[in-house]
């Protein structure tokens, strides 16, 4: 079959990873593109008129059907997930995105789908290998015995089984990648949901422009972390969805980096240097994770090679702009620039 003829189905469309994929779907060419999200159209980090677009709730059964019927490429994204801040106080929703891969991989098997791509997460790891912050770099096998970040990570470990299963069991083509800590411009940088580069861009734009020249910094800033641009993480799950490769593997950057240092970075990029405020009560995570790539590399001679300064740059204007925008209260502007036809 014509590659371009087929379904391609995105979940989690409207938001960062779902957006920038369906970009790159457009990008070489393909014109049966279906997007499904729960968020309202006008709430969409980026919305194309020339796809397929529904607002569903995949928690429900028969929206996953209507997801998958005809689609032949299914990279399943939806789910319940933000910043450290969200998922450490949402346990319970995070836990209830099972509904969504569960759903949508019944409905994948039954009408037919060629290949099936699960997101998962580098929280699936055991949280007695990150105790450190001398950033342990985490391998595949890493993840058992299981001791996943409580609530979301459990939830994405055991998908990744449901996905086992059903390639085992019933012979569904799955690949599943664990994303690490991915950031960009066209992402969440306000409201709770955003992560810690995203977040960290905002606080130092906000300090910048108000002149209060502080920042608050969510534990000690001796946290160390790994930060994939999102223009790798498309590539990367484009060769892992059409690689040889069954176990889920790791999809990030192996450069890593304390919060302190991140900050810094950013601090550099706006041309200021800030106050730093600790709070030691707030959501701060594991102490140290970094992606091991050695599996990655070995399977497809890749990994994810975009320098952390290069894509906070990206990152930091397009923030930059957003910021302005909403404080003109020109929504319109920030909406239109993501609607292409």
């Amino acid at each position: 079959m014509n590659n371009q003829n087929k379904t391609y189905v995105v979940t989690g469309a409207g938001g960062f990873i779902g957006g920038a994929l369906v970009a790159a779907l457009r990008g070489r060419g393909y014109k049966s593109i279906r997007t499904v999200d729960i968020k309202p159209f006008d709430e969409w980090y980026q919305l194309f008129n020339d796809v397929e677009n529904l607002s569903l709730d995949l928690n429900l059964k028969e929206n996953c059907e209507i997801a998958c019927k005809e689609g032949k490429e299914i990279y399943n994204l939806a789910a319940n997930m933000g910043g450290m801040g969200f998922i450490e106080h949402n346990k319970a929703l995070c836990m209830l995105s099972v509904l969504i891969n569960t759903q949508m991989l019944q409905a994948a098997q039954k009408f037919g789908a060629e290949k099936y791509f699960y997101s998962s997460s580098a929280c699936v790891y055991n949280a007695d290998k990150q105790r450190s912050f001398e950033a342990p770099s985490l391998k595949e096998a890493d993840a058992y015995p299981a001791l996943a970040e409580d609530g979301y990570g459990w939830e994405k470990l055991f998908s990744e089984r449901m996905c086992r299963h059903f390639r085992e069991d019933f012979g569904l083509y799955t690949r599943v990648a664990r994303f690490h800590n991915v950031y960009g411009p066209n992402g969440t940088w306000y409201g709770g949901r955003e992560k810690a580069p995203a977040a960290i861009c905002r606080k130092v734009i906000e300090a910048k422009l108000s002149g209060r020249h502080e920042i608050e910094i969510w534990g000690t800033g001796n946290q160390t972390r790994s930060f994939m641009y999102i223009n790798d993480c498309i590539k990367g799950i484009d060769l892992i969805m059409h690689s040889d490769i069954l176990e889920p593997i790791n999809l990030g950057s192996s450069e890593a980096v304390t919060i302190n240092q991140l900050v810094d970075a950013v601090e550099e990029i706006s041309g200021i240097k800030l106050r730093r405020r600790y709070d030691l009560m707030a959501p701060k995570g594991v102490n140290g994770r970094n992606s091991d790539n050695s599996l990655i590399i070995k399977y497809l001679n890749w990994e994810p090679d975009t320098a952390l300064r290069v894509g906070l740059e990206e990152t930091y204007r397009w923030i930059y702009d957003q910021y302005l925008a909403r404080e003109r209260g020109d929504t319109r502007v920030v909406r239109e620039s993501a609607v292409v036809s």
